[in-house]
């Protein structure tokens, strides 16, 4: 499963510095895709891949203390409209 992570930063130099100290802190079984930042830098939407959701509210939970969170389940166009032609 895909996900769209909206993010809204509320400390952005505690998210940074526990960036560069820590990395993504990922657990095992949940991938970085790709990731795009608002020039203003108000906010990060970050792609995300799992297949247990579990993964990412773990993920989402070492970081809630610096970023407010957006969890957007998301398709890729392919295959929406592959399920559409099915479906």
């Amino acid at each position: 499963m895909l996900f769209m992570i909206v993010e809204r930063f509320r400390d952005i130099e505690g998210t940074v510095e526990r960036f560069k100290a820590k990395g993504r802190m990922l657990p095992d079984g949940l991938s970085y895709q790709a990731s795009w930042i608002e020039p203003s830098g108000a906010r990060c939407f970050q792609l995300m891949e799992t297949e247990n959701e579990e993964l990412l509210q773990a993920w989402l939970g070492r970081w809630d203390d610096l970023v407010d969170f957006e969890i957007n389940p998301v398709l890729t166009s392919a295959d929406f409209w592959a399920a559409r032609k099915t479906g």
